[in-house]
């Protein structure tokens, strides 16, 4: 005689989600070359077309590029998240969960763990390229490698949590795109991404400190263009106590806009 079936915990599950995930994200190939094509792109434009020194510290703007995008790729759950799943709620999929003994935490781990992964390789991609054509220097001790790594993780996570509360946002999956897609837009523009943020206006680089984007574009300076570029910082410095403080900030408020506002049906499901 056998005794009651135990389910598995909740992180096995989740890395059982995240598997399949990470096998659909693949299986469209089309959507992978996208996804791993687009950042190289931009780089290779902007970098190529804004090239030479900038500021005292003689830091090429190439060099800046290849940071800014790097905090770009790393805040891709934003938009990748807010979009499947308001795909997955506007096609049911979500409702469907809901009913299976799958724990909701699982769901949500799996596709942090996804996005943890494309993130990992588009940077990982970037990195080649600005070590190759833009002559970027990679940190020569594990202090570097250590601000790199949380500074990752906690942007990953943030940007993560409030991709999932925006997934809330669109009236449909097939709104998804742009509803989510435009202010990511947006922000890669006033946080340092394809502008840097020496020649932002005051006003724009104080909206754009509001969110996380310009605090992880603002670490990753810090690892890769070390003393000669936070000559190019408004304050003269990194100030990684304050990235620190609000990407966490994010984190919190991230996790409550969660628990407050995410829905698992569709509103025509009422």
């Amino acid at each position: 005689m056998t005794g009651p079936l135990r389910q598995p915990p909740a992180i096995r599950l989740g890395l059982a989600r995240a598997a399949l995930e990470t096998r659909m994200f693949f299986r469209e190939k089309d959507a992978v070359v996208f996804t791993l094509s687009l950042p190289i792109v931009l780089l290779v434009i902007f970098g190529s077309i804004f090239s030479g020194p900038m500021g005292p510290g003689g830091v090429d703007v190439s060099q800046l590029y290849v940071a800014g995008l790097i905090g770009s790729a790393a805040m891709t759950g934003f938009q990748n998240l807010g979009i499947t799943i308001a795909v997955d709620r506007d096609d049911g999929t979500l409702k469907r969960l809901a009913g299976t003994p799958l724990p909701r935490a699982s769901y949500f781990a799996g596709k942090a763990l996804t996005v943890l992964l494309v993130s990992l390789l588009q940077v990982t991609v970037l990195l080649i390229i600005g070590v190759t054509l833009f002559t970027l220097r990679l940190p020569s001790g594990p202090s570097g490698w250590a601000t790199f790594a949380w500074v990752f993780v906690l942007g990953v996570l943030g940007s993560s949590l409030l991709g999932v509360a925006a997934s809330s946002l669109p009236r449909s999956g097939r709104s998804a795109g742009a509803v989510i897609a435009m202010p990511f837009v947006v922000l890669q523009f006033v946080s340092g991404v394809f502008v840097p943020v020496a020649v932002l206006p005051d006003w724009l680089l104080n909206i754009s400190s509001l969110f996380p984007l310009k605090w992880m574009c603002q670490g990753f300076r810090s690892v890769f263009l070390g003393e000669a570029g936070a000559a190019l910082e408004r304050t003269g410095s990194y100030e990684l106590d304050r990235v620190a403080l609000v990407l966490g900030a994010w984190i919190a408020g991230g996790l409550l806009l969660c628990l407050t506002t995410f829905r698992w049906k569709s509103r025509r499901d009422g």
